[in-house]
């Protein structure tokens, strides 16, 4: 098993308890940034405990990390909550490790309601156990992939971004890229609330104190975040990159969220970084970007697509006639394509912060008293208003899958 080397008061440490927990030695961090929370969430926090016994599983919920890590339900015994446990396999490489060691210690830092925090850990044999607050409708991937292949409504898209935006702004004011953000790694609440995940490639922009301009550290592992990595980044050159690039992400994934196929798909690795490269971006597909086709067999509902420049890869050649039909009879609003051609501006310098897309005319449709996001994604309702076995498995045995995703 990959040790875990921890050597700040403020990160996991080992106790020597038969179960070698893991528990924060300064409870300060979970109330340091309560403003962003509220008392009632700092509360609830506080009293997951760093007790095995304490959580008694429910199903499978998940795999992530190329089945580095699996996510299950669990039932938090002491107060009956529904909580999600990531389990870690540490029997991984040293690589592998680190960057789960990595994700644990900067999750339990970062305290911000739209960031996926981590509750409470423990050591279960080989695995690291982290417990965080149960997303009943799950990641947006599940979303696209079980219920809207055509993409989500224009209006779910504006809530779910603008909370990851604010999350977004939190994570780079204290100083670090996330150089993670897709579909996958946003997680909706049963109450529509959108939370980002997926830290374990984050990198921290200040360096002995100081804030740096650019920097030039390329992430490990990660083949299968490319599609949403931006120019710059993958360029690899003398002029590095900073936080910007993760605007150039969130372009990309809102294409992903309103087209429900993950931009640049099927394109080769080479060809995708001299297409960023050269400047071509995705689109958001609707009456006034489809491509034109041609039906090749209508029995066959496929499609030939012919439209260069367009950086959908094989995104809609993949589709059905079903699927085009659909797409090819909405129309996104002009500030939704405003704001993916901002977010997937190739000059980062171009590119707004953060903070500064927050402001975008976009999100004026997100006004009070506009639908909300369990309304939106109806007739889909969250697991916790399904049924779940209130008896539980127990000892984190897997039982079924739910969904996958990386």
């Amino acid at each position: 098993m990959a040790s875990l080397v921890l050597t700040d008061s403020s990160q996991l440490t080992s106790d020597s308890g038969p179960m070698g927990s893991l528990v924060l030695t300064d409870s300060s961090q979970l109330t340091s940034d309560s403003q962003h929370l509220g008392i009632k969430a700092v509360k609830e926090m506080l009293n997951f405990e760093s007790n095995p016994a304490h959580y008694q599983t429910c199903s499978t919920l998940s795999t992530c990390y190329e089945e580095v890590a699996v996510v299950q339900l669990a039932r938090h015994l002491p107060s009956g909550s529904l909580v999600a446990v990531k389990k870690f396999n540490m029997d991984r490489p040293k690589e592998e490790a680190n960057l789960i060691q990595h994700e644990i210690i900067l999750t339990r830092q970062l305290q911000h309601h739209n960031v996926l925090p981590y509750c409470a850990s423990f050591v279960v044999g080989s695995e690291v156990c982290v417990v965080s607050p149960f997303m009943a409708f799950g990641s947006c991937q599940n979303l696209l992939s079980n219920h809207f292949i055509d993409g989500l409504p224009e209006l779910a898209i504006a809530h779910i971004m603008r909370d990851i935006l604010q999350g977004l702004d939190y994570i780079h004011k204290k100083g670090y890229i996330h150089r993670a953000i897709r579909a996958s790694h946003i997680l909706v609440s049963a109450c529509g609330r959108a939370c980002l995940s997926g830290l374990r490639y984050a990198c921290h922009i200040v360096e002995n104190g100081r804030w740096q301009r650019n920097i030039h550290s390329f992430p490990l592992s990660t083949s299968r975040n490319l599609n949403w990595l931006s120019p710059e980044l993958l360029e690899q050159n003398i002029h590095g990159y900073n936080e910007k690039s993760d605007l150039y992400s969130v372009g990309v994934t809102v294409c992903e969220l309103a087209n429900g196929v993950v931009p640049f798909a099927g394109m080769p690795n080479t060809l995708m970084l001299t297409e960023k490269v050269r400047g071509c971006a995705p689109l958001l597909f609707d009456c006034t970007t489809l491509p034109l086709y041609e039906e090749l067999d209508p029995n066959q509902q496929t499609l030939n697509v012919h439209h260069a420049d367009s950086g959908v890869g094989d995104s809609v050649a993949s589709t059905s006639n079903v699927q085009y039909k659909a797409m090819q009879e909405r129309r996104f609003t002009e500030a939704f394509h405003q704001f993916a051609e901002l977010c997937l501006h190739k000059d980062p310098v171009l590119r707004p912060s953060a903070n500064q897309m927050l402001a975008h005319s976009f999100f004026k449709q997100c006004r009070r008293g506009s639908a909300t996001v369990p309304e939106l994604l109806y007739p889909v309702t969250p697991t916790c208003e399904r049924r779940v076995d209130s008896q539980g498995i127990g000892n984190f045995s897997s039982v079924r899958f739910i969904s996958d995703s990386s």
